[in-house]
């Protein structure tokens, strides 16, 4: 069975930090490309960043260029996003993506709330 779980989501104030988590289980997570994707309420979809399977090559949106940090560890089927200098402008639901040739799974999603 596919799983893709994403974690540490919560309440942070505006200028704070949190560090997402995305286990994988059930394909081959290591030859896929991992991205994130967030969707604030009432709004469309948006990809965030995106890492490549070998870890080396990442992509950032411009909003989150220089805040966010993508990493992958293939020994633990895990990709992390690293959040700092939070706004509330990045409140939404955070979803992981795993995509390897025409195959996409996603995750459930974990809400981050940036408010004072």
């Amino acid at each position: 069975e596919v799983q893709l779980v994403e974690s540490g989501g919560g309440l942070v104030q505006p200028g704070g930090s949190l560090r997402l988590s995305c286990a994988a289980s059930g394909f081959s997570f290591g030859s896929s490309d991992m991205s994130w994707v967030r969707q604030a309420p009432g709004e469309d979809p948006d990809w965030i960043s995106a890492i490549r399977s070998g870890g080396v090559v990442k992509f950032y949106d411009n909003s989150v260029k220089g805040r966010f940090t993508i990493s992958r560890d293939n020994a633990k089927n895990t990709v992390y996003l690293q959040m700092n200098s939070l706004k509330p402008e990045d409140t939404a639901v955070y979803y992981c993506n795993a995509r390897q040739d025409t195959i996409s799974h996603w995750g459930q999603g974990t809400q981050v709330t940036v408010s004072s």
